[in-house]
């Protein structure tokens, strides 16, 4: 692993990392690999970690995989910088503990930055810590946050949130997201970026939960899988003929009854299905260093690069020019 160039550091932060049972296994193990990673200009460690629970010991996670911990009252009264909260479908028991209430708040007041993963977004709120902040969680649960705590501000579609130091990140891998734009803040960009290179990760993942591939989330949404056959020929073959004579002929429908039955089935009409992957299509390869706006709205099957425009600003907002400043590669 190599060395990152960073800003001047003399000590390693304390990073301390709060789980419970059943806890997410990468919740914990994705944000941990971040910082274990990062250096300071000596090579030594930009920060050290510990994992801690409520009794410590091993904690059992979701995956069947236990972690080692320390108690909680082995590190209340210990120097730290920043205490990250672990999350998963277990976060929504452990709001309810006093004992880990109890502890939040005590570190809440001592360290630098608040922060969790996923749905231990509940475990702050339950505290009081996101009242009058704005935050997030994993998507199925922003609804729920935003119904059981109306004092937060949700933030619905992001992958991250930080609020007057305190940070909330959304789902599973969005805590490696979250734990990059900590170090860039602590270390510096060249830093940030030095790292998510030797993690073959993007220092700035496009912003939003909903980025998951629209041939997906339609699938998951689309009924009895009828159609996942078709969705993923639409997405091996975007650029070919997806017009809705064409899919219905591949359906052995006539397209009236394809028309009905994939937008009852889907949630959208064959027309907006193609436009909203072409588009995702588009910003993946955007993404990884695409340049050329007309080839790749040739080979995407827009027809042409004032289509593939109008098509962004409908999904977007943005035109593929903007998006392609921002989020490019190099």
């Amino acid at each position: 692993m190599p060395s990152f160039c960073a800003k001047s550091d003399p000590q390693p932060r304390r990073i301390i990392f709060v789980l419970f049972d059943r806890t997410k296994l990468i919740d914990v193990t994705g944000p941990v690999q971040v910082f274990n990673d990062a250096r300071l200009p000596s090579g030594a460690p930009a920060y050290a970690i510990s994992l801690v629970s409520e009794s410590g010991g091993a904690v059992m996670t979701d995956a069947g995989i236990a972690l080692t911990t320390l108690p909680f009252d082995s590190v209340i009264a210990a120097p730290v910088d920043t205490v990250i909260v672990s999350g998963g479908d277990s976060a929504l028991q452990a709001a309810r503990s006093p004992a880990m209430l109890a502890f939040i708040a005590a570190m809440s007041g001592r360290c630098r930055r608040l922060c969790s993963v996923c749905l231990g977004a509940f475990i702050l709120a339950a505290g009081g810590h996101l009242d009058t902040r704005r935050a997030t969680t994993h998507w199925e649960g922003t609804a729920r946050l935003q119904q059981e705590y109306p004092a937060i501000t949700v933030e619905q579609d992001a992958i991250f949130v930080e609020d007057r130091a305190v940070w909330t990140s959304a789902g599973v891998t969005a805590g490696i997201d979250m734990a990059l734009a900590m170090v860039e803040q602590d270390l510096g960009r060249k830093a940030a970026l030095w790292l998510a290179q030797s993690l073959v990760l993007y220092i700035r993942r496009m912003g939003g939960q909903s980025q998951f591939s629209a041939a997906l989330r339609r699938q998951v949404s689309g009924g009895n899988g009828s159609f996942d056959a078709l969705l993923a020929h639409m997405t091996a073959m975007p650029g070919a003929d997806l017009s809705v004579p064409k899919l219905a002929a591949m359906a052995h429908m006539s397209p009236r009854n394809f028309s009905r039955l994939f937008t009852a089935q889907i949630g959208v009409s064959p027309g907006r299905f193609v436009e909203e992957l072409r588009v995702h299509l588009a910003c993946e390869r955007l993404q990884n260093g695409e340049a050329d706006l007309p080839k790749l709205a040739h080979s995407l099957g827009f027809g042409s690069a004032e289509r593939m425009r109008r098509a962004f600003h409908r999904i977007k907002c943005v035109a593929p020019s903007e998006y392609r400043a921002r989020f490019g590669g190099r």
